[in-house]
């Protein structure tokens, strides 16, 4: 009986430490976009636009994003522009 107690408290240990391990968020910027789906690909993409105020045409994006856009309007820096080439990039790969 005690043996059975001490192997259930660690099977729900175990599967707290997984939920946890799991559950963690991963910043999409921190992510490979080799391992990402078509969907986070795109979110990833437009999030980049969204946080620089870009001006969202389609309503998908409107709907995720918001249609508000401020300066600079979508304009992107140096590393930002290195990244959504490279999300682009694995969407046109993978056929998204």
């Amino acid at each position: 009986m005690r043996t059975q107690k001490i192997f259930t408290a660690l099977g729900l240990i175990g599967a707290i430490g997984v939920g946890l391990i799991v559950a963690a968020p991963t910043p999409a910027a921190a992510r490979d976009p080799a391992y990402m789906s078509c969907e986070e690909l795109w979110y990833a993409r437009n999030r980049i636009y969204a946080r620089n105020g870009y001006c969202f045409n389609t309503d998908r994006a409107r709907a995720v994003f918001g249609a508000g856009c401020f300066p600079p309007y979508g304009r992107l820096s140096g590393w930002e522009k290195s990244r959504v080439n490279q999300l682009q990039m694995w969407e046109r790969r993978k056929g998204c």
